[in-house]
C-alpha cells in the first residue's frame, strides 16, 4: 500500500481524525507500519499494552479464551479503525488477544509518545477524550443492535457497511469466515444461516463468501424496519 494511502487512511481513523494536523503529524512520525498474514497474532492477552493500533488494510479481532477452552469474539476492527488506546495510557496489561483475520496492516503507535503529548498540551487531552467517547458511542450502537434488531438486520446493516454503493444493486465479498461474522454480530452460527435466508426476501443471494445485493437502497429500507411492527401485526 502506497505510504500517502497509508497515512491518509490513519489520518481519517477515530483517533487521529479528532487531532489537527500537527498533532497527527507528530504522531505519525513517530509511528511504524506492520503487516501480517492471516492467522497471525499481534498480542496476547495479559502482555504489556505499550502500543496504540489503528488498521489500515484488511480486518483484525480481539477475543478471549473461555474457562472451557472456547472463543468469545470481543470485536473485530476494520480499516480506519483503532484500538488499545485506554488500556495503552494506562499501562496495563491487553485484556485481549489481537489476530489477523486476513492479511491485514497496522499502524502502531508507541503509548508513550502519545502519553508525552498529553502532558505537553492540554488540547491532546481534550482529542483523546473526543476518541474514547466516540468509541463509547460505537458500543452502546453495538448494544443497541443486539437489543432492537433481528439476527436478519443486523446481517443486513454488516452487509451494507462492507459496500460504498447507494443504490442499485452490488456484489460484496464477506472479509471473513461466517464464524467469525456470527461472533461479531452476537449470534451463533446456525443463527446466521437462518438471516442469510431470511434475507432472501429483501433481495440478498448469499454464494460462499459472497453476497449479491439486488438493491441497496431496498435492503437498508429492510434493516431500518422497526421488528415491533411485525411483532405487532402477528398479536
Amino acid at each position: 500500500m502506497p505510504n500517502e494511502r497509508r497515512t491518509s487512511i490513519a489520518r481519517g481513523s477515530l483517533l487521529l481524525n479528532s487531532f489537527n494536523e500537527q498533532q497527527a503529524d507528530q504522531l505519525l512520525a513517530l509511528s511504524s507500519w506492520k503487516t501480517y498474514d492471516r492467522g497471525e497474532t499481534l498480542f496476547l492477552q495479559s502482555d504489556p499494552a505499550t502500543t496504540i493500533h489503528v488498521v489500515t488494510d484488511g480486518w483484525v479481532k480481539l477475543y478471549r479464551i473461555a474457562p472451557n477452552g472456547g472463543e468469545a469474539v470481543v470485536s473485530v476492527f476494520a480499516r480506519g479503525e483503532s484500538f488499545g488506546e485506554a488500556v495503552a495510557l494506562r499501562g496495563a496489561p491487553y485484556p485481549v488477544s489481537a489476530e489477523a483475520v486476513t492479511e491485514c496492516e497496522v499502524m502502531q503507535i508507541p503509548a508513550v509518545a502519545l502519553t508525552d503529548m498529553m502532558r505537553r498540551d492540554p488540547d491532546t487531552c481534550v482529542n483523546v477524550l473526543a476518541s474514547t467517547f466516540t468509541h463509547l458511542h460505537s458500543l452502546v450502537s453495538q448494544l443497541e443492535q443486539l437489543k432492537a434488531q433481528t439476527g436478519a438486520q443486523r446481517v443486513a446493516e454488516f452487509l451494507l457497511d462492507l459496500t460504498d454503493t447507494e443504490t442499485g444493486g452490488c456484489v460484496v465479498k464477506l472479509p471473513y469466515d461466517k464464524i467469525l461474522i456470527a461472533g461479531r454480530l452476537g449470534m451463533k452460527p446456525e443463527s446466521l444461516s437462518r438471516a442469510f435466508s431470511k434475507l432472501k426476501s429483501a433481495g440478498v443471494q448469499i454464494a460462499r463468501n459472497h453476497a449479491a445485493i439486488e438493491d441497496v437502497g431496498r435492503l437498508r429500507t429492510y434493516s431500518e424496519t422497526d421488528p415491533a411492527g411485525a411483532w405487532n401485526k402477528s398479536l
